[in-house]
């Protein structure tokens, strides 16, 4: 099966600049595609120095939506939001006091790859981080997932370098270094390729940077499981699947824990993948309201993400009568989570009255 690539080289125009994302760009389109993938072909989509989030976060949808292994390779820089705290890769038009709106929340990338086959997809990573953002990730932290996290079903390798110590801008030494390799028309096993990549860069990096090494999943995981039901078409196989899994994560941990909200996030995708799209909507307004009855604040990312695609199913229901009995519900909901488009209860509104018309 062909493999996708996504080459990804984001940052900063202006003074806020570290590094010279971009120019690493040569050097891996140097590299044959069937390489760059460890597939026999493969389709590779480049973005340098994208302008926009919305921008990005199409590209990356669509390759996450490839059926083969995908491999992506990101280079640029992270910039905390001065709101949440939140990891965001810089983009072209980012600036300290707009990384909100014009940067790419790092965990979109997790959002959009959940749902990939356990195993099928490796991030290769070279980022810098500004002195503010470095403080965050190098500063001990409670047991769970990492800022950076990608998610569990996904290798990631790389390595988080601090601010340059000195005026300049740096240059995006990992993955040259592993492009480098890569032009030999040999791939390693990533492990290999990762630790000749660090050996390579040792000496400039003097042992200060952030080094990610996730292996991917072990054969077996219940997500390839479901991943399989789904795309032979059995739609109910799986959601009956992952509902026992959502319920054994309840029993474990408890039904508001993260290992069974997991499970039914899936569901709820499974729902919309089934064309159920009252489902699906359903599904994600009780993970939103689990997530704000445990306590998490209306403008945390997996409650924003969890309305957000609410709204997005809701507006694909065609009976309006069950629109009708979801909207007034979602509408409640936006009250309570706004999400970071303008406008988002006004629309529910403005759709709800629409509705009234219509037997």
């Amino acid at each position: 099966m062909p493999g996708t690539v996504l080459l990804l080289a984001a940052s900063p125009l202006g003074r806020g600049r570290l590094v010279d994302a971009a120019s690493v760009l040569p050097v891996l389109a140097a590299v044959p595609p069937a390489v760059l993938s460890g597939t026999d072909t493969a389709n590779v989509v480049e973005l340098a120095d994208p302008l926009e989030p919305q921008a990005v976060l199409t590209r990356l949808r669509a390759a996450a939506a490839a059926p083969g292994p995908l491999t992506v390779y990101v280079t640029g820089q992270l910039q905390l939001d001065r709101r949440q705290r939140l990891p965001h890769l810089a983009l072209a038009r980012t600036t300290a006091s707009t990384v909100r709106y014009t940067a790419l929340p790092w965990h979109w990338f997790r959002e959009e790859l959940r749902l990939r086959p356990a195993g099928a997809t490796t991030l290769i990573l070279d980022l810098h981080a500004d002195a503010e953002t470095w403080q965050a990730l190098s500063a001990p932290r409670p047991p769970g997932p990492s800022p950076l996290d990608c998610g569990p079903d996904n290798a990631v390798y790389g390595r988080v370098a601090p601010p340059p110590s000195r005026r300049g801008v740096a240059a995006p030494s990992y993955m040259k270094a592993v492009a480098t390799i890569l032009r030999s028309g040999w791939r390693p096993p990533e492990e290999d390729l990762h630790q000749q990549a660090l050996a390579r860069i040792a000496s400039e990096s003097g042992g200060t940077d952030l080094v990610l090494a996730q292996r991917g999943p072990v054969p077996g995981d219940p997500h390839a499981a479901v991943t399989a039901a789904v795309r032979s078409g059995r739609h109910a196989d799986a959601d009956a699947l992952a509902a026992r899994l959502e319920q054994a994560a309840g029993l474990a941990h408890g039904p508001a824990s993260e290992e069974a909200l997991h499970w039914t996030e899936v569901r709820a995708d499974l729902a919309m993948l089934a064309g159920d799209a009252a489902r699906s909507c359903g599904a994600w307004m009780a993970v939103a309201g689990a997530r704000l009855s445990a306590g998490q604040a209306p403008d945390a990312p997996a409650v924003e993400a969890a309305v957000d695609r609410a709204h997005h199913q809701w507006g694909r229901i065609g009976d309006p009568a069950r629109a009708r009995e979801l909207g007034a519900a979602l509408a409640e909901l936006r009250g309570r989570v706004p999400g970071r488009r303008e406008g988002a209860l006004d629309h529910v509104r403005q759709q709800l009255r629409q509705l009234q018309t219509q037997s």
